[in-house]
Parts: structure tokens; C-alpha cells; sequence
């Protein structure tokens, strides 16, 4: 017994050392990231792919006017009589222009801008929110997305998340050039106020809110005993007695 509780102890201080190493943040990384307040971040900047959906306004043309469609594997959208338009890659202002260009060959309309185009479904890209918080997993980007917003919609950290040491991520696509991570403090900016790193996202960013050192101390040691609480579990019944496997093993009525 005193054998297994030194090794234990030794898991969990090894462990705790590596933890409080582990991040590898970097304070002028948050440079690489936008600030709400110094962006226009309206959805008019959005670029659209597949599978967005998109609602057309144009009161003059009643062909077009609040219609909605999903762009297509092919990145098009198509009319009756306006045809077919290719709008991925493109911001809605971009393709409330080519439409208008196609429109006024066929329709005589009013107006410096009759036509607007929304996107109403955000699908196609994402960001994700890993580690210890309610509903950690892939989340819809919508160009407006914030550290704080995001992590209130994945349910926020739970009571095992480490809420001072939460990592922004922002990947590289070029592996001699490493990613921008910063650390946000959770708990100063909801009980604080403190937004000054609350920044936007980009598609693909990752927020994780790691575990705190006696959370993934506790979580590790689960892992290893896992194997042998099984090992026993499968030996020995809950009664008392010896599992049939284990008779099976010592030919024991068989």
C-alpha cells in the first residue's frame, strides 16, 4: 500500500511540473488579432462559400425580392431569368453589385442601392472551443465572434477549467511559421469587465480552456487506474466473490 501511494504521489508531482510548463503563450501574439472596436465587423464583410444560405431584397423585382437560397457545391446561386451567379469568394455587397449589374438589363428600378444581400445561414466555416467547458466542440463562424462570445455559447468553463490560463490559438497553415497564442483571463473579463483581450476570431481559431492542476492531476490518475480497477472489477464481483471469468481461469467447475 505504501509502495502504491509513493508511486501515485510521484505520477501526480511529475505531472503537475509538466503542466505549469506547458503553455507556450506569448503575450505579443494577441498583435496578430483584431479588436472589435477597430474593425467593421457588420456581416457586409463576410465571405460567403458553401453551404451559406443568403436572402435576396429588392422590392422593384419581385423575381428576387426575399427570396432565399443556399449556395451550391458549385458556389452558385441561380434565377429564372437572371441566370445563374457565382458568389463564393464574394462579400454580400459584391454580389448585391453583380446582381444589380444583371437587373437593369432586364427591369428599370430605382434607387442607388434596391438591392441588398443577407446572409441569413452562417455554414460554412468554423472555430472551436476545446477543453473544460460545457458544450466543447466546433462552433459556427460568423465574422463577429468574439473570445468572450464564444466561450459563453460553448456553455462557458465549467468548474473544472483553469479560467485565468485559457489559450487563443490562432493556427499556421506554414509549419516554419508558429501560431499566435495568447492567454485570456475569463474570470477578469466576465467578473471584471475587462475586454481588452477580448479580440475577434477568424475562421479556424481554437479557444481551449485547459483543466486546472488539480483537475488534470485527478483526470490522469482516473487514466491510470482505469486498467486496473477493470483488472479487478473483472476478477472479483461486486459480492465479494470471484467473477466467472476468474473461475473459468482457475478451472473451478468447469
Amino acid at each position: 500500500m505504501k509502495c502504491s501511494r509513493t508511486v501515485i504521489w510521484t505520477i501526480l508531482s511529475l505531472f503537475t511540473v509538466s503542466l505549469t510548463g506547458c503553455f507556450s503563450s506569448n503575450p505579443k501574439d494577441i498583435e496578430a488579432f483584431l479588436m472589435p472596436g477597430n474593425v467593421d465587423v457588420s456581416a457586409k464583410n463576410y465571405i460567403m462559400h458553401p453551404p451559406d444560405d443568403i436572402e435576396i431584397h429588392c422590392s422593384s423585382v419581385p423575381e428576387i425580392d426575399l427570396q432565399r437560397q443556399q449556395i451550391r457545391p458549385d458556389g452558385r446561386i441561380g434565377f429564372e431569368k437572371i441566370g445563374e451567379i457565382y458568389v463564393a469568394g464574394k462579400t454580400p455587397a459584391q454580389v448585391a453589385n453583380e446582381l444589380r449589374g444583371k437587373i437593369l438589363e432586364l427591369y428599370q428600378i430605382e434607387g442607388d442601392k434596391p438591392i441588398d444581400v443577407r446572409v441569413v445561414g452562417f455554414r460554412s466555416k468554423r472555430y472551436y472551443v476545446l477543453g473544460q467547458v460545457g458544450t466543447p466542440g466546433a462552433q459556427i463562424y460568423t465574422g463577429r465572434d468574439t473570445v468572450l462570445g464564444a466561450l459563453a455559447l460553448a456553455g462557458s468553463p465549467t468548474i473544472l477549467a483553469w479560467e485565468q490560463r485559457i489559450q487563443v490559438v490562432r493556427p499556421s497553415g506554414d509549419k516554419n511559421v508558429k501560431p499566435k497564442i495568447f492567454e485570456f483571463n475569463f474570470d477578469r473579463a466576465a467578473a471584471h469587465g475587462d475586454a481588452s483581450k477580448d479580440v475577434l476570431l477568424q475562421e479556424g481559431d481554437i479557444v481551449y480552456v485547459p483543466p486546472t492542476i488539480l483537475a488534470a492531476a485527478a483526470m490522469m490518475l482516473e487514466e491510470f487506474m482505469r486498467p486496473i480497477t477493470r483488472a479487478f472489477s473483472g476478477y472479483y464481483t461486486f459480492g465479494g466473490g470471484e467473477s466467472q471469468d476468474a473461475m473459468r481461469y482457475r478451472g473451478i467447475g468447469y
